[in-house]
């Protein structure tokens, strides 16, 4: 089985990214469940704007497309901006738009029984949001939302330190993310074991 991180932080590689810190928690509770994780900060490719899988010269988003299409499971791990998820998280949202049109071998649309879920990480508050916001848009694109597939780390009201300048709350995203994990898996193999077929005429 196979899991595909997309880390939609505004920071290039190689800066600290908070996000990615909290992701590596669930990547590795993937991997001792016998999951293949590949993991993408999308800043540090050319991701151009648009609605297709593929925008012409200089897109690196075809690569990305592909990998998504090679996997059962998808997380996408984005900082909270002024309430929302990143621009890059919505960059993302719009680009995996035409895998709705798409259709596999079967008719079914190239979103169905795959499985996603969230992870945030924010000083403010707004994390629930940001959540519904990411796995409302990978439902319309046909991903399997199991519950509880979703971990955040959030310091409350007002400003403060960043996930990575305190060990606060970490306990509980930890232990959130590895149930996170633990779901997605077992959701993922109950689909491919018994596919959601086409949609009916």
């Amino acid at each position: 089985m196979r899991a595909l991180v997309l880390n939609c932080t505004l920071k290039a590689s190689p800066t600290r990214s908070n996000t990615d810190s909290l992701a590596d928690v669930v990547v590795a509770a993937l991997e001792r469940l016998d999951v293949k994780t590949t993991r993408i900060r999308l800043a540090d490719l050319t991701v151009k704007p648009g609605v297709t899988s593929d925008e012409g010269d200089g897109d690196d988003w075809p690569e990305v497309h592909q990998l998504l299409l090679d996997s059962e499971i998808l997380v996408v791990a984005t900082p909270t901006w002024v309430g929302h998820p990143s621009s890059v998280a919505q960059r993302m949202l719009e680009r995996m738009d035409a895998m709705i049109s798409e259709t596999d071998d079967a008719g079914r649309p190239v979103g169905y029984n795959k499985v996603a879920g969230v992870v945030v990480t924010g000083n403010e508050d707004g994390a629930h949001h940001v959540i519904s916001e990411i796995a409302g848009g990978l439902g319309d694109i046909g991903y399997t939302i199991p519950g509880q597939a979703w971990t955040y780390w959030n310091k409350g009201p007002g400003p403060g330190p960043s996930y990575n300048e305190t060990g606060e709350g970490h306990d509980w995203s930890h232990r959130t993310g590895r149930a996170m994990a633990s779901n997605l898996v077992a959701v993922a193999r109950a689909l491919a074991a018994n596919p959601v077929p086409a949609p009916p005429d």
